[in-house]
Order: C-alpha cells, then structure tokens, then sequence
C-alpha cells in the first residue's frame, strides 16, 4: 500500500539516486522514547491531581505507546521515499516533490522534514541516518539546479 512500485513512473532520463526506508530499530527506539516521555508526563500530571495512581497511570501510557507502536510498525515500515535526479516521490508513487521546489530539507527529532516553497511539508519518517539523508537530498538539489542553470 505505501511501497513504491518497482517500475515507478519515472520521467524520461530520470535517474535513480536512493530508496529511503525507516529502520526498524529506530522505528522503536523512537517508540521507547516516546512511551518514558509519557510515561514520566502521565505520573506528574496524576500526582499533580492527587490521583492516589500515579503509577498506574505511568504504567497506563506506557502500554498505550507500545499497542500504538505495534499496531502501525508493518504500515510505517513499509513505507518507501525514492530520491531520483529530479524528485522525491512519495510513498505509494502517486505523489511527488521536485527537488527544485524544497525550501527547507533538515533532521526533526531525527525524521528528516522537507518543506517546500509552496509550504508543503513531508515527513521521511524513522530512518537510520537523518543527517545523512539530508545531505543525499541537498546534494540532488544542487546538482539539479547548476544543471537547470
């Protein structure tokens, strides 16, 4: 459903750069991250109310984190960003930006955002190497651009 088709449209002479896809360890250290913040947030929030469970509801929020995790770890891992010469095409091929088009490519809580001229803005979600995606993507970019130019 989000993959991207192996013969993916590409526009004559495209090339292909990269395929990104999330790494399943981050996928849960992410995840792990997340459940301790709530965690944590939970027990204050209860104690802060007096609530005689504070550890419950720590406990609570932790659980809630993790079914979350479980139940969307095969959607968001199967989740493919291919980086042509031109483009990034967005997970299940329909969708695209032009990398002439990015105003802003930079690492968010480790994801890499990208927001366009436009406004627009894409998340390429839990990869291993946000930073070095990053620079993947400038890279394309500017060599896009003194070709256009």
């Amino acid at each position: 459903m989000t993959d991207i088709p192996a013969d993916a449209a590409l526009e004559p002479g495209e090339k292909r750069l990269a395929e990104l896809r999330p790494d399943k360890g981050r996928y849960w250290r992410d995840h792990g991250i997340m459940a301790v913040v709530l965690m944590a947030l939970a027990g204050i929030v209860l104690w802060l109310i007096d609530s005689p469970y504070p550890a419950i509801g720590s406990l609570g929020a932790v659980l809630a984190v993790g079914v979350r995790g479980a139940y969307l770890a095969s959607e968001t891992l199967s989740m493919r960003w291919l980086l042509t010469d031109r483009r990034i095409i967005l997970p299940g091929g329909r969708r695209s930006v032009m990398l002439l088009e990015l105003e802003t490519v930079r690492t968010l809580l480790g994801d890499v955002q990208l927001i366009t001229k436009a406004g627009d803005k894409h998340l390429l979600k839990h990869l291993a190497n946000g930073e070095g995606v990053v620079r993947q993507i400038l890279d394309a970019r500017d060599r896009r651009a003194r070709r256009r130019g």
